[in-house]
């Protein structure tokens, strides 16, 4: 999941969410009733045009449920035709609904949701319409078996698109972003916050720190420069990324370290090594980020050293 576009794809790209609340230590899920098409199904919607697809289960997930969430762990995706004849592709994410969220709850009945209901797992399934929106359940459910539906996340970022070394006669910490990188850092600002951060980190590099600026004003956190994860500190073997790594995981918050192309698979390696987790293709392919991309590393709240439940790689939908 690298910017797809469905014009890129050929296929209408859609997102949607498995919501889930605890009441009275049972968990429930949410359904959307939708009259007009006479069926059951998860929150899910298109695509819109420079949209990211975190960006857009967020928002459909507003717009169909009126609930206002942060992405958890990714669910897969299901794939069918949809009512027009075109191949459709829809990404699914859990979401913790917490009950501040339920609370301010904004929906109303309308002419595309009828209404909607919270049910437990067993009997969401049974009422749901369609056979790919129960796989999605169960994926969600192997999560609670396992215990691994709560989760925090560590976003590794990679600066945007900088001027080339080449092009530059200054230190190279103090290269700035091109316009283009600009354009990057401003759109990749509303996919990492579908996330949730609660903590912004990043090296002491002036691209880093313009590149997580626009994040920073979004999801108004101040901004923590670290030099552990600077490029500077990587060539000159100071190596003090395991604490930088400790401390975020012991904090169990979801947090953004925002660094450069030689640093982002070291980072991702700490990671994976303090949480159990054999490197492998999936997180090879994460440290390999190109300009303004970021990787998700989803993991077990109740339990870090379990290994991570899921990783997934976005970047600038330009």
């Amino acid at each position: 999941m690298t910017g797809q576009t469905a014009a890129a794809t050929g296929t209408v790209l859609a997102a949607g969410t498995v919501l889930w609340r605890s009441v009275d230590s049972m968990l429930q899920v949410l359904l959307v009733h939708r009259d007009r098409r006479n069926d059951v199904s998860l929150p899910k919607g298109k695509v819109d045009p420079g949209e990211s697809l975190p960006q857009a289960a967020v928002r459909e997930t507003w717009e169909e449920a009126g609930l206002d969430i942060v992405l958890g762990a990714p669910l897969g995706t299901t794939e069918y035709t949809d009512h027009a004849g075109r191949p459709k592709t829809v990404h699914y994410w859990s979401a913790h609904v917490d009950d501040h969220a339920h609370a301010h709850s904004s929906f109303e009945p309308n002419t595309e949701i009828s209404a909607i209901e919270w049910l437990p797992l067993k009997k969401a399934r049974a009422a749901l319409s369609y056979k790919r929106d129960r796989d999605v359940l169960d994926r969600f459910a192997a999560l609670v078996e396992r215990d691994h539906h709560r989760t925090f996340a560590i976003i590794a970022l990679r600066h945007a698109k900088a001027v080339p070394p080449s092009d530059w006669d200054g230190p190279d910490a103090t290269r700035p972003l091109l316009h283009r990188g600009l354009e990057q850092a401003a759109n990749v600002a509303a996919s990492v916050a579908a996330f949730g951060p609660e903590r912004l980190v990043s090296s002491t590099a002036a691209r880093c720190q313009a590149t997580i600026a626009p994040l920073a004003e979004r999801v108004e956190l101040p901004v923590k420069l670290a030099s552990a994860v600077s490029q500077d500190a990587y060539y000159d073997g100071k190596n003090g990324l395991a604490k930088v790594v400790t401390k975020r995981l012991s904090a169990k918050r979801t947090a953004v370290v925002c660094s450069h192309g030689p640093v982002l698979p070291e980072i991702i390696a700490e990671v994976a090594h303090q949480t159990g987790t054999k490197i492998g293709g999936r997180l090879q392919r994460a440290s390999l980020l190109s300009t303004g991309q970021f990787s998700v590393l989803h993991i077990p709240i109740d339990d870090p050293g379990r290994g991570l439940v899921a990783v997934e790689t976005h970047g600038p939908a330009l």
